[in-house]
């Protein structure tokens, strides 16, 4: 039994990890590796509330501020080329991979 090497990806757009999770794909069907996934995760949302008017007189009003953290796991083989080619993949400013390998 091999090693695996597991990728973990974040971002705040899903297009832009979706994006990342089918060049990843690639090149395991080029390299001809096993890889599993990526498994949807579930989406992180940061709620900031903030008063509308800076002086607090006046009507309650509120901002509701959010932003969606998504995130997707793939395993792969641990293959050296495979690897190799993972990491001159072009990752988008706003998303964030981490690999992580494991016996």
């Amino acid at each position: 039994m091999g090693s695996k090497a597991r990728i973990s990806l974040t971002g705040i757009s899903p297009k832009d990890v979706d994006f990342v999770c089918r060049q990843i794909k690639l090149i395991a069907e080029r390299t001809g590796v096993a890889v599993s996934g990526p498994i949807p995760l579930p989406t992180k949302r940061l709620m900031v509330p903030c008063r509308k008017s800076p002086d607090g007189e006046g009507t309650e009003t509120w901002d509701h501020w959010e932003m969606r953290v998504h995130k997707r796991i793939m395993d792969m083989d641990a293959d050296e080329r495979a690897l190799r080619q993972l990491t001159r993949v072009q990752v988008p400013d706003n998303v964030n991979i981490e690999i992580v390998l494991k016996t």
